[in-house]
């Protein structure tokens, strides 16, 4: 058990020879707890220098490692949901010595990704998408005539989302060549790892098993009341000893649950299920942080790390989360309505004093946000006041609800959007780049961005005062430092506000419309040009007569956003010029039409050109 994080690379000569799977399948299996040891504490060291995921890697070594021991990979697939979970995975191929670089700028992606090595099958960094994107591989070896494998390994709540049911759903019913692990890291759905849980699930793995079930199908098949007296009892006595009789009804096999930190019955039970057809489902249970005796301990503050150097580095100034969460609680003791939802963020969100405050007007549906969305619009039906905090990269998945179940019908819901904008070091699955383009095509939305803290608390007090659907997007991190005031007051909707007037002549008056943080940019931008600074506070509606003032006063404007420019609020800017036929050159920054890869926030609003240079440079380029 370890107590510390390694700060010097740690001596791991085991490790050191397997530099790919197949060196892996050379070692004598008595070899494997070692080279498990020296996986952990090199995992330890790494995620100390670099920072990221950390407790679900941990929990996952012996299963990574006997997972890549028993299949062929590359040639089989192992399909990895939650991508947390990969850290010993990309340390066992090829990616060893960078890892302490992960997260980093031209380092290593923080989840698993097609275009970094060819053992990382499907691209991830949400969740529950392995079950289906496996099946879609299996089908495809099948169609194509290869008898590889594919696995999906779930968990770290994945389960909990009805994507990966209505994949077990068709799979079942196919019949496809898949093994489902999943990987319950006590968390979840664990039951008590016993003796007899082991028996069975060694028995029911075995041949000699598949072979007696395979035979008294083809026996008793002729009698079909024999038959179906003989399935009963077998399920009966499955769900006796194991809480599988649910994806037995699905269509799967079901084994387990076993010691997913006990490689030689892991080891045992894959080869065992490597060679049985058909859809099989593996119940695993770990303990996420396992061998390190904090993060076992506190799993939840364990879930990530920061790098060391700046881990006892306390934050000088809360987060918009924080603001967010401190909001909720005032708002819930002046009105007793109001109910919050979470798709499993409590944390992140910053929840958790409202959880413990409120237990009882406080929802953690799991990772389900298209449920989150329509259990708000059913809230609202009955008059309560639901707010719906949730990440903007997430919030994606509850789209169609967002249209259907709520806008349609004008309900009074709140979406509180954290992480919009770009996230840093998670990168492009986790970057909120386009809710501003997907939330102002929608009728009776009103869309808010603050560009400061108290922006914040006020927005969203204006949303949540308002009778209809109502989003305020708010960045990671903190903000500028802007001191929160405790009152709260409803801010005109759809009304912007001028922070700096130039005092330019005609043929150089530039101004700077700013959708949020980058309202902070635009004031840098004035301590070297004298420009006009907006800060426009409402993407829907549009402060179309601000906007008509601006275009009146000067001879260019730029917009500034943290979204996709396509169909983002520069093009809501632009869109209104057009309409009234006014033509004063109008130029939008914001983030282009391409991903942006994983690196520090600073380097990619550099990357994308939302920095002072590439503002002054756009100004001198259109005057």
């Amino acid at each position: 058990m370890f107590t510390e994080i390694p700060s010097t690379r740690p001596s791991t000569p085991l490790l050191d020879s397997v530099s790919v799977p197949a060196q892996l399948r050379e070692l004598d299996a008595e070899q494997l707890p070692q080279l498990c040891h020296e996986l952990r504490e090199y995992l330890l060291y790494s995620v100390g220098q670099s920072g990221g995921h950390f407790g679900a890697g941990l929990g996952v070594v012996e299963l990574t490692v006997a997972l890549h021991y028993v299949f062929n990979t590359p040639d089989d697939k192992l399909v990895w949901d939650v991508g947390h979970q990969a850290y010993p995975h990309k340390i066992l191929t090829g990616r060893r010595d960078a890892m302490t670089a992960i997260r980093s700028e031209g380092g290593l992606a923080a989840f698993p990704l097609r275009t970094e090595s060819d053992y990382d099958t499907f691209g991830v960094g949400h969740s529950s998408t392995s079950i289906s994107a496996a099946m879609g591989m299996s089908l495809a070896m099948r169609a194509q005539g290869k008898d590889n494998q594919a696995v999906a390994i779930i968990g770290d709540g994945a389960m909990t989302a009805g994507m990966a049911f209505e994949a077990l759903n068709h799979a079942g019913h196919e019949k496809s060549d898949l093994l489902v692990i999943l990987n319950d890291n006590d968390m979840a759905i664990s039951d008590n790892v016993g003796a007899l849980n082991k028996y069975f699930t060694r028995l029911w793995s075995s041949q000699t098993y598949t072979s007696l079930r395979e035979g008294g199908k083809k026996v008793l098949g002729k009698i079909p009341a024999a038959w179906e007296f003989a399935r009963k009892t077998e399920e009966h006595m499955k769900a006796m000893v194991a809480p599988g009789i649910f994806f037995e009804e699905l269509g799967f096999n079901y084994y387990g649950p076993i010691d997913g930190h006990d490689t030689a019955e892991l080891v045992h039970t894959l080869e065992n299920l490597k060679k049985l057809p058909g859809p099989k489902f593996l119940h695993v249970v770990t303990k996420k942080g396992k061998g390190f005796a904090p993060a076992e301990a506190d799993q939840i503050k364990y879930h990530a790390l920061k790098k060391t150097s700046a881990a006892s580095q306390a934050p000088a100034k809360p987060s918009y989360s924080n603001i967010f969460g401190r909001w909720l609680c005032d708002m819930a003791a002046a009105d007793e309505r109001l109910m919050g939802i979470t798709p499993a963020m409590r944390e992140g969100s910053d929840l958790i004093r409202f959880s413990e405050l409120y237990p009882q007007r406080y929802f953690d549906v799991a990772i389900a946000e298209q449920h989150s969305v329509t259990l708000a619009a059913g809230l609202a039906c009955e008059g309560a006041k639901p707010v719906l905090a949730i990440y903007s990269t997430f919030l994606q998945r509850g789209y169609d609800q967002l249209i259907h179940d709520v806008a349609l019908q004008n309900l009074d819901v709140l979406f509180a959007i954290d992480r919009a904008g770009l996230v840093g070091e998670d990168g492009p699955t986790h970057h909120g780049a386009y809710d501003l383009s997907y939330l102002r095509c929608i009728p009776n939305m009103v869309v808010m961005a603050p560009s400061d803290e108290n922006e914040c608390r006020q927005m969203l007090y204006t949303g949540y005062q308002y009778p209809g659907p109502a989003a305020v997007r708010y960045p990671r991190g903190s903000g500028a430092g802007v001191s929160v005031e405790n009152t709260m007051t409803a801010l005109p909707i759809g009304k912007g506000v001028v922070r700096r007037r130039s005092a330019a002549e005609a043929g150089q008056r530039v101004a700077l419309l700013a959708f949020g943080a980058p309202l902070q940019l635009a004031l840098d931008v004035a301590q070297q040009l004298d420009v006009t600074i907006a800060d426009m506070r409402f993407v829907k509606p549009l402060d179309e007569a601000l906007v008509e003032q601006l275009a009146a006063d000067h001879d260019l404007l730029i917009t500034l956003e943290e979204n996709a420019i396509a169909g983002g609020a520069g093009s809501a800017v632009l869109e209104h010029l057009a309409s009234q036929g006014i033509t004063t050159a109008c130029r939008q920054l914001g983030i282009p039409d391409r991903y942006v890869e994983h690196a520090a926030p600073q380097q990619q609003w550099q990357y994308v050109g939302l920095s002072v240079d590439a503002v002054l440079d756009t100004i001198r380029q259109n005057l």
